[in-house]
């Protein structure tokens, strides 16, 4: 009998109980007998021995759950080789869990983060195998991530809902979708909604140029407009500051919720126009997987399982091409993949007459 060990790490999505599912049920099929101990809230579970053995009925009837059966938390990556308050060194206790479990690998559900958490892993001598989860679809070497599209459908459908408000009060109306960092959840949700402005991350945008862009609007007939903006939209001006010079700019500046009631206010100032301010915020990441994920989370369980009956370790499952790849750990970790401001579909998006905010 071999023993597994599983957790799924940093934010939630749809498709977590999917992608175990996959992975469990190829391990049941393919490997014989084996146990698997799923641990709970993710590297938090495996630093303090906090698990439960799994049976294989755990498995069933969780392909269209959201969320996570195993529940999930955040360790940053850049604290996990700093000792917690009672002095533990994390690291090692995780190499403890792993060797006193007597596991021969060790699955890991995650994004970005918890991608370098699996390699450093990896690199203190345990066998890893991982699989990509976001909705932010960020993890480089992967054409797409589990969970990426069911938030997109959720995004896309809070979009979709204000059009018909924007349209009865003729208004400007910003959908603010997740994206610290990188935008491919705005820039898709923005082009499936119909969106007239989008803007991104990799995208500095420039006020003027989305004044513009509304006032053409109004003057071609068009009595609302909607913004579908990324939480880490940023600015030509504040993109062009240091981190401290715009940390310094801020304790100055006036207050907002978020960079979309920001833009929202200054919109209004200059343009008088209303401008109302929707931020679905967590629903993107919960309700059911859509079925392109759970079949996208299925192949990539499998494939996963694949990889453990083979002992090969240090691998982060992903998809090239539409086929299921295994990429090294090492190759993954750190990378993130953003939107290339001169790629074909920010080309397309722009053809059509979608404002980037930038030209």
């Amino acid at each position: 009998m071999i023993r597994i060990g599983m957790l799924t790490s940093g934010g939630d999505c749809q498709s977590l109980n999917a992608t175990m599912r996959g992975v469990a049920k190829a391990l049941y099929r393919i490997c014989g007998e084996v146990e698997i101990v799923g641990f709970e809230d993710g590297y938090k579970g495996l630093i303090y021995g906090d698990y439960r053995i799994m049976k294989q009925e755990d498995f069933s009837g969780i392909l269209t759950k959201g969320g996570t059966i195993l529940g999930t938390s955040r360790q940053p990556f850049k604290l996990m080789r700093t000792p917690d308050e009672n002095g533990l060194d994390k690291v090692e206790a995780m190499k403890h869990t792993y060797r006193k479990l007597k596991l021969e690998c060790l699955v890991v559900l995650g994004g970005n983060g918890s991608q370098k958490t699996a390699n450093l892993l990896h690199e203190e001598g345990l066998n890893v195998v991982s699989l990509p989860k976001t909705i932010d679809n960020d993890l480089w070497g992967t054409d797409t991530t589990f969970g990426f599209q069911s938030a997109v459908n959720v995004a896309t459908n809070a979009i979709d809902c204000i059009h018909t408000t924007a349209a009865s009060h003729g208004r400007v109306f910003i959908v603010e979708v997740m994206g610290h960092k990188v935008g491919w959840l705005t820039l898709y949700a923005g082009i499936a909604g119909g969106a007239d402005i989008i803007l991104l991350p990799e995208i500095p945008y420039d006020l003027g140029i989305i004044v513009e862009a509304l006032k053409t609007r109004t003057k071609n007939g068009k009595k609302f407009s909607i913004l579908a903006v990324a939480e880490g939209a940023i600015s030509k001006e504040d993109a062009c500051l240091t981190k401290k010079e715009l940390k310094e700019k801020k304790k100055k500046a006036v207050v907002y919720p978020s960079v979309a009631y920001e833009i929202g206010a200054q919109i209004t100032e200059r343009t008088g126009q209303e401008v109302r301010v929707t931020v679905p915020g967590h629903m993107q990441r919960g309700g059911d997987p859509c079925p392109y994920d759970r079949v996208l989370s299925t192949r990539l369980g499998a494939e996963a399982a694949k990889l453990i009956n083979n002992k090969e370790y240090g691998y982060m499952v992903a998809v090239n091409n539409d086929e299921i790849v295994k990429i090294p750990l090492a190759d993954v970790a750190g990378k993130l993949k953003t939107v290339d401001p001169k790629s074909s579909i920010v080309k397309e998006a722009k053809m059509i007459g979608i404002s980037f905010g930038d030209e």
